[in-house]
């Protein structure tokens, strides 16, 4: 029986704490997502037009990159008014219809929360630059030049050089882990503190049902300003920042992950409580990121999910890794619940990333759909989009700016959604020029192309989230018995008595492995799951799964 709109609805407005759990969340980057006004950038009112299709897809939440008010450095990453829509996404009111829609069709709405760091033109920095003695003076990390005029210590940005930045107005640097433009925020003034959850008791207030935190790990700072120990070439680990960059270099004791952090994200979840929202961190972490992914999201008192980056590094996981990553959950986050994901906004699309077919992608999204935690898509990996090919000429991207050709950038990433490829820019706008060329490569792979092929990526995506919500175990239960054999992956999900056994051959050949004891039946055949064969092997072809079902 097909969900009616009024259904969908009555759904989403009963209250369920734990919605979150398991949930699949689609990011949507609202620049790149639809043009409703022919200016050549996507805005609110185009997101609200293309819900329908997002809500097809099964997803439980939307989340939506940045949209305040900024003078876009780093494309809404720089926020100058946190209580208002910037003019070229729409306006509030527009925001308003995106909620009124998303819940109408069952959907979740999650905000991007960019509060570790703020615009340099936020009233607020205005303010503290202008003196030492001001209301706000103390709401940004201010220190003293070294005794030669140089920055307090040798901390780095994540987009190259040092993070400190000298303001002649105060004869002071101040901190930015970003861009110059993106000056950091003092979490150590509970004046500062009581503003963000102020910013955050706006937006709950006006619907959102919760948030994606932006570098949740780096709002607070050490006071002591210490400087960070250096990392020996072969422990060095470049997630969050490309290997280019030196910023890989440092073993980042004190310019984030502080304790304190814990005590602030215990006051947000209490806010969030009242609201039965949620929050899903971002946790830029090279050396401790499971470790602070189970700090963060243990019991119910901070955060309800972290974004993982795991699976967002360069190279295809194979079995062993994903065995590894799993123990390492175990080990390093018990209690914790991850947010996976392959692909983002700022890394290349995985589909280029890992150098893999079509039959690979298919069998990574259903393995994706069985992990314990929740998941995140990325608008067109649905459509199996590869990353954009961008002339330098067209860069927007500051960050690819700065290390081209070494790295090229997000720009690939970010290119302008496919929708038809019989109308001008795939159906993106009406524009003559868009924000970020289409890109002519993707047009082959429209959603018009996709849905009028059963065997497209698309309806692959839907089947696999469909598994998904069929099956509360996936959703909720635990995990266990996680082994490797070969390139075969194999584990077991149960919650009460629904007990799964999923098995992946993450290989490019066929391989048989001994089928698990005790009495099964196949599902998941519309995955392409192949069953338990009569001599007590589980028999794969590539890059097929085995999905089981005790009796």
């Amino acid at each position: 029986m097909t969900d009616t709109p009024d259904m969908t609805a009555q759904r989403h407005l009963k209250k369920d704490p734990d919605w979150w759990r398991g949930a699949v969340i689609y990011q949507i980057y609202p620049r790149s997502y639809q043009d409703s006004n022919g200016d050549g950038v996507g805005d609110l009112l185009g997101i609200a037009q293309r819900l329908p299709y997002v809500a097809s897809l099964g997803v439980d939440a939307i989340w939506i990159s940045p949209f305040f008010r900024s003078p876009m450095h780093d494309f809404g990453y720089d926020v100058s008014d946190y209580c208002d829509i910037d003019p070229m996404f729409g306006t509030l009111s527009d925001f308003d219809t995106v909620i009124e829609t998303a819940h109408a069709l069952g959907l979740k709405v999650l905000m991007d929360l960019v509060i570790s760091h703020s615009s340099i033109e936020h009233p607020w920095f205005k303010e503290s630059r202008s003196s030492k003695d001001n209301p706000r003076a103390n709401w940004y990390v201010w220190a003293d030049a070294k005794p030669d005029g140089t920055p307090p210590n040798n901390w780095l940005s994540i987009f190259g050089g040092s993070s400190w930045q000298w303001d002649p107005t105060r004869c002071q640097y101040y901190l930015h882990n970003f861009l110059t433009e993106q000056p950091d925020m003092n979490f150590h003034e509970p004046a500062l503190q009581q503003a963000l959850l102020d910013v955050t008791k706006f937006w709950l207030d006006r619907g959102v049902d919760g948030f994606r935190l932006d570098t949740v790990n780096f709002y607070f700072h050490d006071e002591q300003l210490r400087d960070n120990p250096a990392l020996p070439p072969e422990e060095r680990n470049p997630i969050t920042a490309p290997a280019v960059n030196p910023y890989t270099w440092q073993n980042h004791l004190y310019d984030k992950t502080q304790p304190e952090n814990l005590d602030f994200l215990a006051r947000l979840r209490t806010l969030m409580n009242e609201y039965d929202a949620a929050a899903v961190g971002e946790v830029g972490e090279d050396q401790r990121g499971l470790e602070v992914l189970g700090e963060y999201t243990r019991g119910d008192d901070h955060l309800h999910m972290s974004y993982a980056f795991e699976l967002l590094s360069d190279h295809a996981p194979t079995a062993a890794f994903i065995k590894k990553v799993m123990d390492d959950m175990e080990e390093k986050a018990p209690g914790g619940w991850a947010c996976w994901a392959f692909s983002n906004h700022d890394v290349v699309r995985h589909i280029t990333r890992w150098n893999i077919p079509e039959a690979a992608a298919r069998l990574y999204i259903t393995l994706m759909m069985c992990l314990r935690g929740s998941a995140c898509l990325y608008q067109g990996e649905e459509l199996a989009l590869p990353e954009a090919e961008v002339a330098f000429e067209d860069l927007q991207d500051p960050y690819g700016k700065r290390f081209w050709p070494a790295f090229k950038g997000r720009d690939g990433a970010r290119t302008p959604m496919v929708w038809d490829p019989n109308e001008h820019n795939g159906g993106f706008s009406s524009a003559m020029r868009t924000w970020l060329p289409v890109s002519h490569a993707h047009l082959s792979r429209t959603v018009a192309g996709e849905e009028a092929d059963p065997l497209a990526m698309l309806h692959h995506y839907r089947r696999a989230i469909s598994f998904r919500h069929s099956h509360e175990a996936l959703k909720k239960g635990d995990i266990s018995e996680v082994h490797c054999d070969g390139t075969v992956l194999s584990f077991r999900r149960c919650l009460g008595r629904e007990e799964l056994f999923c098995a992946f051959n993450i290989g490019d050949e066929p391989v048989t492995i001994n089928a698990p004891a005790g009495t099964w039946h196949q599902i998941g055949a519309e995955l392409g799951s192949a069953g338990p064969a009569p001599d007590g092997k589980l028999h794969f072809g590539r890059w097929q799964p085995v999905l089981a079902l005790k009796s």
